[in-house]
Order: C-alpha cells, then structure tokens, then sequence
C-alpha cells in the first residue's frame, strides 16, 4: 500500500480547542480535517495502566480531541469521570453520557460534574440498559437520546454531540427514519455526531444522502472506526453492534492465522479510512481500545498523522 499523502499537520495546532465544532472549522480552514480518538474506563489497575500508556502514546500525534465512554446504566460513571478530568487538562475532551435508567435530576448533577472536570464536550447517547437491569430504560425518567440533548442543551453552555448510524439503529426500521431522528437531534441543539461502528465507505455515503433528505445535511458527521488489528475481538464488537462486516473480508480474516489476520484486517482498515477522508468526511475518530498501536498505524495509514 503506497505512502499516503499527509492529510494534517499534527503541529499545526499547540493550543487547545474549545469545542469539536471548533476543532473541525480549524481543520478545514487549512483543508484539513480532525483526527481523535475514543477510550473506556478500565476495571483494574493493570488496565488503568494500559489507558494511561495509550493516552500517552497518542498524546505524541496531537489528536484535536478524545472521547471517554460511560458503561450502561452509567456504571462506571465515578472512573469516566476520573478520567476526562485528567484528561481535559491536556486535550479537548468529550464525556459521552447515556440516559438509560436515568432521573432528570441525576442527569443535571452529572452534566455539572462534566462542567467542574473542565471537557469541552457531552456526548448525549441513549444507551444499553445493564444486563442485569433489562428494565432499566423503561423505568428511568429519560427515555431516548433527542431527550438527553434537550436537557443537555437547557442545562450548560456545553457543546453536544450525538450517535449517528451508518447501518441503521437496530431497533429502527430503517436508514430514513434514523436520518429524522438525527435532524431532530440538531434542532434539539447537537452541533455533530459521531457514527458507530461500520465498515464500508457505502455505509456513510447512504447515512449522508439520508441526512440531506431528512434536513441534516449540515450536520458534521465524523466517521467512528475501529482498526482490525484484533480480528475476533472486532468481529465479537461488530455482531453486539449490528454492524455487518463484508463476507469476502470474512472469508480472509477466518482463512488466516493470527499474524496474517492482523495484516489484512489493518490494510482493510487503513484502505477505508483513506475512502471515507476521498468521501468528504470531516475527520476520523479511532475507537483505540485503550491501545495505541493499531489506533497509530490507523492514523498514520490514513495520512492524519507522521
């Protein structure tokens, strides 16, 4: 695969950006566009050293913002917030918040939480009830995400930002109405989304043109990928997420032993990161897995960083 051109200049910003909307006009001011990357809160302390390492790691390739996920239920809300609190002191960070299970008044307390810890950005998801709280959805007092960026929006200065579905949400009944439900989400005050999992350029293109027919077509929409550097675990998330990974990249991934399976699974990645930066998308946010290698060699194949 040939040295692709460099697409950004990861010196070019020393300052931190305010918000993700700042961060994307910055870019393509200069005809750039934004590299960041998302992280999990670990479970222990072996993996809590990992994030770190990572964090250092991309740190080196000046992403433009990072993102810290919030387990369902908001069961690891004390750790996600330990978490962007550190981290907003050295790049713009996003606190994703989900509604599930939730009370107003809970929600409000924890948006002020994200305030004090000083991210620039919430990122308001609906959310997957707890295995163990099936229930939980139906019971809280916040039933979808449009909600969540109602009381976001009413509540903080905050930027907001949403999911977007490049494959259909699996509870929705098709690409159009999800498209709907997003121009809602922008009128309700979310500024950009960032999509699930997905792993064709085709995938985007159709979430586009859908936007645009639903009115949404101004709405910045950073592609979410995932580098397949670890075939059974991505092929595992891709099942969980409805996501359909193509069958003749199946084929090859089952085909081949662990070595060779990392190979084309990052060729893969790599080749559709650089269609999607052809396609027009603003920037690539990297779900890094709390390891920064793979998450690098993405960036790097992409032409987003040296």
């Amino acid at each position: 695969m040939p040295e692709p051109t460099l697409l950004r200049d990861q010196d070019r910003f020393d300052s931190k950006h305010e918000s993700v909307t700042d961060a994307l006009v910055a870019r393509a001011l200069v005809d750039e566009i934004t590299l960041s990357f998302e992280f999990f809160p670990p479970k222990d302390e072996a993996a809590e050293a990992r994030l770190w390492s990572a964090f250092a790691a991309l740190q080196e390739v000046n992403p433009d913002f990072v993102s810290v996920t919030y387990g369902a239920g908001g069961s690891n809300r004390d750790t996600s917030l330990a978490i962007v609190e550190r981290m907003a002191q050295e790049v713009l960070t996003i606190g994703h918040l989900t509604c599930v299970g939730s009370t107003i008044e809970g929600s409000i307390q924890i948006i002020r939480a994200f305030e004090n810890a000083g991210v620039g950005s919430i990122l308001a998801l609906r959310g997957d009830s707890p295995k163990d709280q099936p229930d939980a959805l139906a019971k809280g007092e916040i039933k979808s995400a449009l909600e969540l960026v109602d009381l976001i929006s009413h509540h903080t200065e905050l930027e907001v930002g949403v999911a977007a579905f490049p494959e259909v949400h699996p509870e929705s009944p098709d690409l159009a109405h999800d498209a709907k439900v997003l121009a809602l989400k922008e009128q309700a005050g979310a500024s950009y989304a960032i999509t699930q999992l997905f792993f064709t350029v085709g995938a985007y293109l159709d979430l586009l043109e859908a936007n645009e027919e639903a009115g949404a077509g101004f709405l910045p929409i950073i592609p979410g990928l995932m580098p397949i550097a670890n075939a059974k675990q991505v092929i595992r998330m891709a099942e969980m997420s409805g996501a359909a990974i193509p069958q003749e990249l199946l084929h090859q991934l089952a085909e081949a032993n662990d070595v060779e399976a990392r190979k084309i699974g990052m060729d893969y990645s790599i080749q559709l990161a650089r269609d999607l930066v052809d396609a027009g998308a603003p920037g690539l946010h990297i779900f890094s897995l709390n390891h920064h290698e793979a998450a690098i060699e993405l960036a790097r194949g992409a032409g987003l960083c040296r």
